[in-house]
């Protein structure tokens, strides 16, 4: 008897929104759970305490992005119950949980293994083999690779057979083996998106929440780290909270209430000379900020390294 051909379920939209529970979703929400969800349309339809209220009322969850792979955990009216691999977390130690809508999800045969093409453009095009658009791929989506010349990188999608221009991708044998780079490479990255709106639950560059953005700025330089803050807060190398002196680009900074002291609330990238580049909150964009003097000064809880480099 022959075996059916192995099978994975993939995000098949630019981006999609994990929700806590499908009945978190709001009338406001519909550009945002719509077949083909539309984030700016979202944002633009919301006011901003209808924004606040993703976060005070816990309905997002994280995202996920085109072609990154879910398992199926349960199938209700036309949204699935999902876990997601590619992001690490406490609350399943098989990925993150949640809920999207099965119409964002498709299920693909397994490719090829030739490598898989990571998104280095802030946003990359992806084309049809006619040049036709296809869709706007997000910063650090990954897709597997059926074919590669100097112009063009021709993918695997859940689209079907498909190609980005080459000088929009970088090449890696697997999710986990995008390569390393340095701290100052981390600070880099994330100084790209200077002036993107905050998104809570965000995961693309398309917008961030803090830890999307500091996990996502890691990952992009080869670096593996939970998908929330808490979780992060505990990764990786302590270093002394205490002595700035020791701090490096591309160290993660931790905030908590009460003066350090309450609970975890926040995450920045560190940039050296006492600045740090971060997605604050609803309402704001990824800024550059000096610590001394500000609220932060007096909430940073831990400080966490995750590269290999030697302190100078």
């Amino acid at each position: 008897m022959t075996q059916p051909e192995p099978t994975t379920w993939v995000c098949r939209v630019p981006v999609t929104s994990v929700w806590t529970h499908p009945d978190k979703v709001r009338e406001v929400d519909a550009q945002g759970v719509a077949d083909m969800p539309d984030i700016n349309k979202w944002r633009e339809a919301m006011n901003q305490q209808e924004t606040k209220d993703l976060t005070e009322s816990n309905r997002l969850q994280t995202q996920l992005l085109y072609g990154e792979p879910v398992l199926i955990e349960e199938i209700d009216g036309t949204w699935a119950k999902i876990i997601a691999p590619w992001q690490p977390s406490h609350k399943d130690e098989r990925g993150y949980p949640g809920w999207v809508p099965l119409a964002h999800l498709k299920e693909l045969g397994s490719a090829a293994d030739r490598g898989y093409a990571r998104v280095t453009a802030d946003k990359a095009q992806l084309w049809s083999p006619e040049r036709r658009p296809v869709a706007q791929l997000p910063f650090n989506s990954l897709l597997p690779v059926k074919d590669a010349d100097e112009s063009r990188v021709h993918v695997h999608t859940p689209d079907g057979d498909a190609y980005i221009e080459a000088k929009h991708v970088q090449l890696v044998p697997s999710p986990e083996q995008i390569p390393l780079g340095s701290g100052q490479a981390i600070a880099d990255a994330a100084e790209r998106f200077l002036g993107l709106q905050y998104f809570w639950g965000g995961m693309s560059s398309f917008g961030y929440d803090c830890s999307g953005f500091s996990h996502h700025m890691l990952k992009a330089n080869g670096l593996y780290i939970s998908r929330d803050a808490g979780d992060q807060s505990t990764e990786g190398m302590e270093i002394d909270r205490l002595d700035p002196g020791a701090w490096q680009a591309g160290d993660l900074l931790f905030f908590a209430y009460e003066e350090g002291q309450g609970q975890l609330h926040h995450v920045g990238i560190y940039c050296g000379d006492g600045m740090m580049i971060h997605s604050p909150t609803s309402g704001k964009a990824i800024e550059i900020i000096r610590l001394e003097g500000t609220v932060y000064d007096k909430e940073l809880c831990a400080v966490r390294r995750f590269t290999q480099e030697e302190t100078t």
